[in-house]
């Protein structure tokens, strides 16, 4: 279970790279995280790449819980932690993240861009949920990884420890997620929302 799942998080982490880089565009504005979204779709926004991503995704989540299940009555060192609850994070923001994406698609007709994205980030009350939500996602996905690479990593880098290159991992996690937030929500100013976008803030 364990191979299957470190399998189907590398692929995961893949289009989760991708999508991060896209969010990085937000700090040129909305029309360059656009521009990019457009090119970025035409390697994992088709029927092939999205099969194997859903049925990654699918896998992630499954063995995810069961092994979240196993291992949390065990003794664990911090990164062990890390792994079982950002892993348990993870599987939960896929399920409804995923399912908010496909509504906005196939039955809201949205274009699920910068804009769907940013919505309720940018919209106060909604944003006192919205906040933690993305960006524990965003912590949660360096922490895992750190996680893993503590674990993996068995030499020094510049001198480094792996412990060390762990926590250097998660601490660039955090800073990229604020510089990410500062991109959505246009330097903390705020985002014009589109009017065909109000649904999505109840308006």
């Amino acid at each position: 279970m364990k191979r299957i799942h470190y399998i189907s998080g590398i692929t995961i982490t893949t289009f989760v790279v991708m999508h991060l880089f896209n969010h990085l565009f937000s700090l040129f504005g909305a029309n360059a995280h656009i521009e990019l979204m457009h090119d970025l779709r035409i390697i994992y926004r088709n029927v092939i790449a999205e099969t194997i991503l859903l049925f990654a995704i699918a896998i992630q989540i499954i063995s995810g819980i069961k092994l979240f299940l196993k291992k949390r009555k065990t003794k664990t060192v911090f990164f062990d932690k890390i792994q079982m609850w950002s892993g348990l994070y993870l599987a939960i923001f896929l399920l409804f993240h995923l399912s908010a994406v496909f509504i906005g698609r196939l039955i809201l007709n949205l274009d699920t861009n910068y804009y769907f994205g940013v919505a309720g980030l940018n919209t106060f009350p909604l944003n006192l949920f919205f906040i933690p939500y993305y960006g524990l996602a965003i912590i949660s996905f360096y922490g895992h990884i750190a996680a893993v690479h503590s674990k993996k990593m068995k030499s020094k880098i510049f001198g480094i420890s792996p412990v060390n290159q762990s926590y250097g991992i998660l601490i660039s996690g955090i800073v990229l997620t604020l510089v990410i937030f500062y991109g959505l929500t246009n330097g903390f100013n705020g985002v014009d929302i589109p009017i065909e976008y109000n649904i999505m803030i109840g308006e």
